[in-house]
């Protein structure tokens, strides 16, 4: 997995790869350009420009942001490449390490010039294949003005692909609000790990694809003393590994959906199918009585099992001995799709997410009911897993949407250990936090799974995995990065306007399948 720094994190993780690990920031400086330029040539080749030939233009600031940009520049030059140095501050005004790239640069035959004439440096971004941002780095602050300012307003305007060095120029790398002009990048080239901006906050979106590149610091050194981490495919498939030759239905476990009312059935035939898909050995769906032949209709391979119901169609408190029956006999259950918002349903799902002594998926109508109730999370029995979008976390901590949203990670590490829950705030770069502080991102999923389901199926597949006997944050971690895959799959087939939760099911195979057939 992949760190995610703060700015304060990552200017320390510089000092210490500098005094003591004994990497000059020189150094640092010219393997992150060189690892840059590397991923630049790739690109042109990916739009079909060869890099001998291709234009690019690096446009540079006066730090250690203008600093890569001067050796991404050189050594683009020797790919034959043609690039273009546009200086957004008078050589003079240029120091330091990023003082030495840029007499690098001249050695190496290329020219840089100070932008003074807008249209001519407008020209250049037109002409170039890809446009580089190195204007500002993580250490900016304040609003960008000026000729910074406007090179910046000229890049957005160029439509041309533009790769930032780093972070976009003008976003926070903490995740606050833009203070001014941000660079709009098709990609982002991130130098040792994610900057927090890159994957909360108003800037996430300006960032485009974001790939990672080492500069030299040991993966270990990276990784020390972060609590913020985003996810890769590595550490999710270790844990699918090969199936034995005699495995047999109990070896994967029984699942218990509790989910369901009239109109809703849907939702529990969603969570049914997806938990199915996602390799568990048995389902049963428990379902409001008058429901149950439609919810067996819906998933031919599912067990359902009737339950006491209100005159609403919805979960009677009868029925929480009848679940407790149940669940005693299963090795997880997924609590939440469909089941209404009736008073006394309410009071049904408070009572199995604060009773139920096996680990439960909770979402949709569960948690709602936990609404100014979050104590009975702690009072749990076994581990409790939460799949909030923005509203449901915001009824429950009594906020606005607004507030959830303004700093994603912090919310979910605060709830996660205040509550001692595992948790995932769904939506674009999904955020999991854990009781013991960790947070984990995930980079998976697109916007087209914005679509009434979706959710349902991300409960089905992490109780398939409860019920398969992870552990509840490897579940949740390992739920939430195939979903999005799923998704990502199911949108190359479908495309994003006419993605539906069905096409993610369809498409969970090819994602356990793009793990690698769950080996190691």
């Amino acid at each position: 997995m992949h760190g995610v720094f703060t700015a304060e994190e990552m200017r320390r993780l510089d000092r210490r790869a500098i005094t003591e690990l004994g990497i000059p920031g020189a150094t640092l400086m010219e393997n992150a350009g060189r690892g840059a330029a590397a991923r630049i040539e790739a690109l042109l080749r990916g739009l079909k420009a060869p890099p001998r030939g291709a234009r690019v233009a690096v446009v540079c600031g006066k730090g250690g942001n203008g600093g890569d940009g001067f050796v991404v520049a050189r050594w683009l030059k020797r790919s034959g490449v043609r690039p273009d140095v546009l200086l957004a501050f008078p050589e003079g005004e240029i120091g330091g390490d990023a003082g030495g790239k840029l007499k690098a640069l001249k050695r190496s035959g290329v020219r840089a010039w100070l932008v003074g004439d807008a249209r001519a440096a407008a020209e250049t971004l037109a002409r170039a294949h890809v446009i580089v941002d190195a204007l500002l780095g993580t250490g900016s602050r304040g609003a960008p003005d000026g000729r910074v300012a406007r090179l910046i307003e000229l890049m957005n305007a160029s439509g041309r692909p533009v790769v930032a060095l780093d972070i976009p120029s003008g976003i926070s790398p903490d995740g606050d609000a833009p203070a001014g002009p941000a660079v709009r990048a098709t990609l982002t080239l991130t130098f040792a790990g994610f900057k927090r901006g890159l994957v909360s906050g108003p800037g996430a979106a300006l960032a485009g694809r974001v790939e990672v590149v080492p500069i030299g610091i040991p993966a270990g050194e990276v990784l020390r003393g972060l609590t913020t981490f985003v996810l890769e495919a590595v550490d999710v498939a270790p844990h699918f590994p090969r199936r034995p030759r005699d495995a047999h239905k109990g070896t994967y476990g029984h699942l218990l959906v509790v989910a369901g009312s009239l109109g809703k059935t849907g939702a529990a035939a969603l969570a049914a199918a997806a938990a199915l898909r996602s390799g568990v050995g048995l389902v049963t769906v428990a379902t409001p009585a008058s429901q149950q032949p439609v919810v067996a209709s819906l998933v031919r391979e599912a067990m359902t099992e009737p339950l006491p119901e209100t005159a609403a169609r919805t979960l009677a408190l009868k029925s929480r001995e009848v679940v407790a029956e149940l669940a005693a006999q299963r090795d997880a259950v997924a609590l939440g799709p469909g089941l209404g918002l009736d008073d006394e349903t309410r009071a049904v799902a408070r009572a199995l997410v604060q009773e139920t002594a096996k680990p439960m998926a909770v979402d949709a109508d569960a948690l709602s009911a936990l609404a100014g109730h979050p104590e009975v999370l702690r009072a749990a029995p076994a581990a409790r897993t939460l799949t909030p979008h923005p509203g449901e976390m915001a009824r429950l901590l009594g906020a606005s949407v607004p507030e959830v949203q303004r700093d994603r990670i912090a919310t979910v590490r605060d709830f996660a250990a205040r509550h001692g829950a595992h948790v995932v705030l769904k939506g674009a770069w999904s955020v999991i936090g854990d009781p013991e502080g960790r947070v984990f991102v995930n980079p998976t999923g697109n916007p087209g799974m914005a679509s009434g389901g979706t959710g349902d199926v991300l409960t089905g597949l992490l109780g398939a995995l409860l019920a398969r006997g992870m552990a509840p944050g490897v579940a949740l971690q390992a739920a939430v990065y195939l979903h999005g895959l799923a998704g990502d799959i199911a949108a190359e087939r479908v495309g994003e306007e006419s993605l539906i939760a069905g096409d993610v099911i369809a498409a969970l195979p090819d994602a356990f399948k793009a793990l690698g057939d769950g080996h190691d």
